[in-house]
């Protein structure tokens, strides 16, 4: 038996398969299946099996019910049509949330009835539908994919996300789901920026902002206080889940950075395939983190402009900078994706700045790494004398335990709206 992590796969055996979601009794648990064609889209609403349609392509895929902590879904691959790239299964929740339900998992049985493979969901939160698998296929035969995703929108923004049809008169439940998956072609190795990007464009879709463009600049606070969170990998992994935000939303996928402290250093752009060697150049502190060897005649690999930027906080500066970068730059909107630690003293220049700034093409997503001290940031909502909200605040108490969807929820969630307005008054 296989164990599978979130975005790994492994190959299905031969003849029908037995998807089981499995759970600890206490919750009340439906699943659920999506025939997702090219594009990512159903064919026609005939490719949701749910309660309320519990089969599809003449019980190829079929629900089978189950008991309590136990529900079954039938499929049997070979009897799909060529149409038919993926399977995605889903489970959702009758009240409540993900967060309240205990030991989750996917299991694939065999024909035979043998468990081949298990996916234990681990982290779940304010989700009411999770993607727990795809059944896809790869060079003539079959496999099965670990997601772990979830939304807070249930069936209804599930089938919205792959086009089904949500019938309005009032049946026995709501009709439709399907999550965010038009992750990577079915014939491309799984990743875990794919699945990130599928995340990102289903949060910007069920917000009604699906195909937007916008550039995405990095906003890096590398003051003293922040050591321990560059020392311990947590910004590197920040950058990772940053990266696919502007893979979809950038019209070449590039994304622009900043670090600040008591100065401010513009970083090299960064886009998806080089992500990696620019987290090795670009976020090592010459202090502090792992030492790095010296290059050949003694020159660090720590960048120069990387070498100095540390000490307190000045976020005005790097403000400035930012809305100087892209007053010589016209072209699509741009959302500031800016991370602090806290320790925010110039509140009042920060103010001003931010006011004169509602009318530029920039909508500033503070976020906080934890610590307090926040200052302005959290007065956002209530900040006079602007012509548009453009800046947002939300806190995160531990970067590395929220949830990929918890956080593109909260990092997308006020975006949108401000490009409307913008757009209404003409800024964007």
């Amino acid at each position: 038996m296989t164990e599978l992590l979130p975005g790994a796969n492994v190959a299905v055996p031969s003849g029908s398969l037995d998807l089981v979601v499995r759970w600890s009794c206490g919750s009340v648990l439906d699943a659920s299946a999506v025939l997702v064609g090219a594009g990512g889209k159903v064919r026609s609403d005939a490719d949701l099996v749910f309660y309320n349609q519990p089969e599809a392509e003449g019980g190829a895929v079929r629900l089978q019910g189950g008991t309590p902590g136990r529900q079954s879904l039938l499929l049997q691959p070979e009897r799909l049509p060529a149409g038919v790239e993926r399977v995605v299964i889903a489970a959702t929740l009758d009240d409540g949330s993900f967060a309240h339900v205990r030991d989750l998992a996917l299991e694939l049985h065999d024909a035979d009835g043998a468990v081949a493979a298990v996916f234990p969901v681990r982290s779940a939160g304010r989700e009411t539908l999770l993607l727990l698998g795809e059944v896809y296929r790869r060079q003539g035969g079959w496999r099965l994919r670990a997601l772990g995703q979830g939304y807070d929108t249930g069936l209804a923004g599930l089938a919205a996300d792959f086009g089904v049809a949500v019938d309005d008169q009032p049946t026995a439940a709501p009709t439709a789901a399907p999550t965010p998956a038009e992750a990577a072609p079915a014939a491309a190795p799984a990743d875990p920026v794919s699945l990130r990007k599928e995340i990102v464009r289903v949060n910007l879709a069920k917000r009604g902002a699906a195909g937007i463009r916008a550039r995405v600049a990095l906003v890096l606070d590398r003051s003293g206080s922040m050591r321990p969170l560059y020392n311990g990998g947590t910004v590197g992994r920040l950058v990772e889940r940053m990266a696919p935000v502007a893979a979809v939303v950038d019209d070449d996928g590039s994304l622009d950075a900043w670090i600040f402290a008591d100065h401010c250093a513009r970083l090299p752009e960064l886009r998806v395939p080089e992500l990696a060697g620019w987290i090795e150049r670009n976020v090592y502190i010459r202090a502090g983190h792992r030492q790095l060897p010296e290059l050949p005649g003694g020159r660090s690999r720590v960048p120069d402009y990387l070498v100095d930027v540390f000490g307190g906080n000045n976020e005005p500066e790097v403000i400035r900078d930012i809305l100087d970068y892209y007053a010589e730059r016209p072209g699509d909107p741009v959302l500031v994706l800016f991370f602090s630690d806290g320790g925010i003293n110039r509140s009042r220049q920060i103010q001003e700045l931010l006011t004169r700034a509602a009318s530029q093409p920039l909508f500033w997503q503070f976020i906080g790494l934890g610590k307090s001290d926040y200052g302005i940031l959290e007065r956002f909502d209530t900040l006079p004398g602007r012509v548009v909200d453009n800046a947002g605040f939300f806190q995160v108490d531990d970067f590395d335990r929220i949830t990929d969807a918890e956080l593109y929820d909260r990092l997308l969630s006020e975006f949108p709206q401000w490009l409307a307005e913008a757009r209404r008054l003409g800024i964007a």
